[in-house]
């Protein structure tokens, strides 16, 4: 449902227009000070660089970029919870963590400039939307540790809207405030998007007579071209689609403007490049590859060559909406094991964990993931029963697929249906077991 009713609008202009060459120099000026700053502040970055025999003054170009590290996820894992600020802890006003399910949680601080720069990036965001101060934002994401709900109130704070901060769950009650404060703008995740579709159809509203809601902002989640169809017709709003991560900021680092035609990043403040996965090497524009990022423009925890793990495509060519900055594609998939489901970070390993300490069940499973025509995705677990159990009979089979439900919902956080089979009904593997299969379309 594109909407292209007038010239749409854009929050900072001289940034998000300028011309790439000086796009570039400012990009340069501002890797090399981040790279002098990490380098005599953290000393994790230092010893890395050193081992590379690179000094912040071989910075000369954007060329050089490839002289830097990577860091990964459990570069940060491993510097858990501060050993990558750049500044004492006294100085933070706020800290975030991803949602990870296992191990400790992917650290986000933010000094008070930290947080005067994402307000910028999501009044950004909201402004490629049609969003303005005359808005009411019905914020729907969750509102903690996770980046979303806060981020999203805080660009909608910039730009002037009104803002409420209904955060996730209650779903009839949200439905009734969003009908009674008038809400025009909605953010959520996609699947959540959908959740209030049914429950408004249970309810008898009549959406496009009792709801104003006209723009849709989604993410945090894979969605397809066809989910987005499905919420544009279910909830009669244009979606936007937005990307970010704890890592960078949250929310922020790009989002779709009323052309549609990819997810500009903002990059004065994140240099994006893309790599094989494998060989780290440079992809072609146009290819596939794992997009990576570096901060330029982060106070508290500023990283270098971050690998994101999402697939993409870069498209650096001027948009029709007047932005210069490049375009990402929608993710196509991510390079490692993490599965994302119903908006739940959910890792293969914390399924295992599960499965591995409960009675009566044998040390072989399968994952199944799905989402059937018009639903959400589904998550479904076989597991094989012990012989024992077998023997036992239907009841305490189905006893135990119970309390693996409950067990696997309070792991995880999100429902999954259990399936205890029968000994030796699970095909073996003499190499590595493949235990994920995703019927999913995200492509």
């Amino acid at each position: 449902m594109t909407m292209l009713k007038q010239t749409p609008l854009i929050w900072n202009r001289k940034a998000e227009t300028m011309p790439r060459e000086q796009l570039e120099q400012l990009q340069l000026q501002r890797l090399q000070q981040t790279v002098e700053l990490v380098y005599t502040r953290v000393p994790f970055y230092k010893r890395c660089l050193d081992e590379r025999h690179v000094k912040p003054s071989d910075v000369k170009s954007l060329c050089d970029l490839g002289k830097l590290p990577l860091t990964t996820k459990q570069d940060l894992r491993d510097n858990y919870p501060f050993g990558l600020l750049t500044v004492p802890v006294e100085k933070l006003v706020r800290i975030h963590a991803s949602s990870g399910t296992t191990g400790k949680p992917t650290v986000g601080p933010y000094t008070a400039k930290d947080l005067d720069t994402w307000a910028e990036l999501m009044a950004r965001m909201y402004t490629a939307g049609g969003v303005t101060h005359n808005d009411i934002v019905h914020n729907a994401f969750g509102h903690g540790l996770f980046t979303g709900g806060l981020g999203f109130h805080l660009g909608g704070e910039r730009i002037g809207a009104t803002m409420v901060p209904a955060s996730s769950g209650l779903s009839k009650r949200q439905i009734m405030l969003m009908e009674d404060f008038g809400a025009t703008v909605l953010g959520c995740t996609p699947s959540y998007a959908l959740v209030l579709a049914e429950t408004a159809s249970e309810m008898g509203v009549d959406i496009p007579k009792r709801l104003r809601v006209r723009v849709g902002f989604f993410g945090a989640e894979p969605w397809t071209d066809e989910m987005r169809a499905e919420i544009e017709a279910k909830l009669n709003l244009e979606s936007f689609d937005n990307y970010g991560l704890t890592e960078m900021c949250g929310p922020g680092v790009s989002v779709e403007c009323p052309y549609h035609a990819g997810l500009h990043i903002a990059e004065d403040h994140f240099l994006a490049e893309l790599v094989d996965p494998d060989s780290r090497e440079p992809v072609q524009e146009g290819q596939v590859g794992e997009l990576v990022l570096t901060a330029l423009t982060r106070e508290a925890m500023p990283l270098l060559r971050y690998r994101t793990r999402d697939r993409v495509i870069l498209n650096r060519e001027k948009c029709d909406c007047g932005r210069t900055m490049a375009r990402m594609s929608k993710v196509k998939g991510r390079t490692d094991d993490m599965l994302i489901i119903r908006g739940v970070n959910v890792f293969p390993s914390s399924i295992e964990s599960v499965v591995l300490t409960a009675d009566g069940v044998e040390p072989h499973y399968l994952i199944l993931i799905d989402r059937p025509k018009d639903k959400l995705d589904s998550l479904e677990v076989w597991v094989e029963a012990s012989p024992g159990l077998w023997q036992r009979g239907e009841y305490w089979v189905k006893q135990t697929e119970q309390m693996l439900c409950k067990d696997l919902n309070d792991t995880l956080g999100l429902t999954a249906n259990v399936r205890v089979t029968e000994p030796h009904s699970i095909q073996r593997s003499e190499g590595k077991a493949k235990r994920i299969i995703d019927r999913r379309d995200l492509g």
